[in-house]
């Protein structure tokens, strides 16, 4: 979920996303499984799958966890026929919401994505309605007490082939283009850098404000979206409240 700031989302969700750990598992088994099938079990040569163990691990999932789910969907002749479908929309106070699902019923998650933002004060839209409002970006966030300096993460992001390092009060965020992302993130990665957090992300170019009352409806309805086991990511332009 992409806020006003990654950080700020990350500690918001933490709590949460603890009490949901069985989802959130069953979500990423379910992106990597399909990885595998698409591209095979090596993520030197698969790159999906790759970034699949990478958000896994980002979120906790155990080594153990992951293999075993690369190695059932090695064994399978065949499983269930995911595809990915992204809905754009609208929502209380004129914010702007994207969904990106991976279902196996088209049907089913279409009716769902639209029950949550009709309970909500909101409208699922048409295909670019909002997504001109957003930027794809890589983000590498690197909590300040990594044992690095502020120069030292900087010369290595640029060197790296990174666009920008932005500090925080708390971390560095390494920001890339979507194409540099992977080989920014290993370079960080051997130089014995433990990520935050490491994806590319749907940001948005201008944020909006809520007052209480819309900002406790958005808030609800972002977390119904993330506790649907079709959705994989939610962006959205909300300023979001400590």
């Amino acid at each position: 979920m992409s806020g006003h700031s990654k950080w700020n989302n990350i500690k918001q969700t933490k709590g949460k996303m603890d009490a949901l750990r069985g989802k959130v598992f069953t979500k990423y088994g379910k992106i990597i499984t399909v990885a595998v099938k698409q591209g095979g079990g090596d993520p030197d040569s698969n790159p999906k799958l790759r970034d699949a163990i990478s958000k896994a691990k980002a979120n906790n999932m155990p080594n153990d966890n992951i293999t075993r789910c690369i190695k059932r969907a090695l064994g399978e002749a065949k499983g269930g026929n995911y595809e990915d479908i992204t809905y754009e929309g609208y929502g209380i106070g004129g914010s702007a919401v994207i969904v990106n699902c991976l279902t196996d019923n088209k049907n089913r998650t279409a009716g769902a994505v639209r029950h949550i933002f009709d309970k909500h004060s909101g409208a699922v839209g048409s295909t670019n309605c909002v997504s001109f409002m957003f930027d794809r970006l890589g983000q590498i966030v690197i909590d300040k007490n990594c044992g690095h300096t502020e120069d030292e993460i900087l010369e290595w992001g640029l060197e790296a082939g990174a666009d920008d390092v932005v500090t925080d009060d708390e971390v560095y965020t390494v920001v890339t283009n979507p194409s540099n992302f992977n080989s920014v993130r290993d370079y960080l990665e051997e130089k014995g850098i433990t990520f935050l957090s490491a994806e590319v992300d749907l940001i948005p170019q201008n944020y909006v404000d809520l007052d209480d009352d819309q900002y406790a409806v958005f808030q609800k309805m972002i977390d119904e979206f993330e506790e649907n086991d079709d959705v994989q990511d939610v962006y959205h332009n909300v300023n979001l409240k400590d």
